[in-house]
């Protein structure tokens, strides 16, 4: 009896090291997990900027309209957006069509502002619109998503003071003299709404809690404060015979090219930042974008404007399936140019053809009373020069 004791106690001391172990094995895992996740920024590619295949479906055959014949959401089972994108689709009546518009614009903005690069901003049609490149971490990535992030507040904003949507209207709030010759007046582009509707819009398809988690936010956030810290004052003169005594003003949005360009000189100068985790070490501290430093300890720490990323670019010249990268084969290149969009540069050193080429184009146009247009056709040679 006395050994059976001995030989229980045993079988209980020998369970609690191995439940031990296992515990220790787990804590261990989750641990690596937290580690890998942190450092290559994998968590959110799924879910990261899904909503911007809608640019491809959202045809007057894929939308739900109401008994006013107001289109309201894209259909279901289409599955580009998330249950709460949905929700708040549902919930503001018309504003799909603007943000449709501003993605559209957003993307129409990349192709411009890129056009010289080696990566210019090429698009599929497909439900990833811009490739690869989103999966990554790098100053192109950080573009995107803040350009897209500012296409949807400036066409919601737009779309507000126009009437296109039904639960917002004109920001009314500056009202009353202004100045000693202006008062407040007219109707401004309600940017608050756009910007409150892009944070819960386009945020709400980012998860986790890793690097590319707040890397994302951040560079949404930066396209959204842009489009806001951008607005104008605008007014209009009243007086007697066209005289200026007193003027009405409002606040306009700027044009999205000056919201481009802004971007494209905060891509120039993006910064590339590490997560400094400044409170708890435990896996359920939440994330926090403040806490994103440059990986650079000499760099100041990166503004609410500017473009953060946490990996090199690839180089862009060839063609790379795993990267996305399409490679600069076959574009046209200047040939006087020493800029990025020289021969040298955008043809990666590998040489370029030249070509010469017809072209017709309408000239000499002259108006007659009333109401028709006469032109001739001028052809000319045009020389061009692509990338080998």
């Amino acid at each position: 009896m006395r050994n059976f004791d001995i030989c229980l106690l045993c079988f209980h001391i020998l369970i609690e090291d191995i439940m031990k172990i296992l515990a220790l094995l787990l804590g261990m895992k989750a641990a690596c997990i937290l580690l890998v996740s942190s450092l290559s920024g994998t968590g959110a590619v799924n879910n990261s900027g899904r909503w911007w295949g809608i640019v491809n479906v959202a045809s007057s055959a894929n939308l739900l309209t109401n008994s006013k014949n107001v289109q309201l959401v894209l259909d279901p089972s289409l599955g580009q957006l998330n249950r709460r994108q949905r929700r708040l689709i549902r919930q503001n009546p018309g504003i799909l069509h603007a943000i449709s518009a501003g993605l559209h614009t957003a993307i129409k903005e990349c192709k411009w502002q890129f056009r010289n690069r080696r990566w210019n901003c090429p698009t599929t049609h497909s439900p990833a619109i811009f490739g690869k490149i989103v999966n990554r971490g790098c100053r192109e990535t950080a573009f995107v998503f803040a350009i897209t992030s500012a296409g949807v507040t400036h066409a919601v904003a737009r779309s507000c003071s126009e009437g296109a949507i039904e639960s917002c209207t004109c920001d009314y709030r500056r009202r009353g003299p202004g100045g000693p010759d202006w008062h407040w007046g007219g109707c401004s582009d309600n940017v608050d709404f756009g910007r409150m509707f892009s944070r819960e819009f386009v945020d709400s398809s980012e998860r986790g809690r890793d690097l590319r988690y707040l890397i994302n936010l951040h560079n949404n956030e930066a396209g959204r404060m842009t489009v806001s810290s951008e607005m104008r004052q605008e007014c209009k003169c009243h007086g007697m015979s066209g005289s200026c005594t007193i003027r009405t003003c409002w606040m306009r949005l700027p044009s999205f090219r000056a919201v481009g360009d802004f971007l494209k000189d905060r891509f120039d100068g993006a910064s590339r930042v590490v997560y400094a985790n400044k409170g708890s070490n435990r896996a359920s501290h939440r994330a926090d974008p403040s806490n994103l430093e440059p990986e650079n300890p000499s760099h100041k720490p990166p503004s609410s404007r500017d473009l953060v990323y946490f990996e090199k670019s690839p180089n862009f010249c060839t063609y790379h399936g795993k990267t996305g990268t399409h490679g600069t084969s076959g574009r046209t290149c200047n040939s006087s140019s020493p800029a990025l969009d020289g021969c040298e540069l955008l043809c990666c050193g590998r040489g370029f053809q030249t070509q010469t080429e017809k072209v017709t184009e309408r000239c000499h146009c002259t108006f007659h009373w009333c109401c028709h247009v006469s032109c001739l056709n001028c052809t000319s040679t045009q020389t061009l020069h692509q990338c080998l």
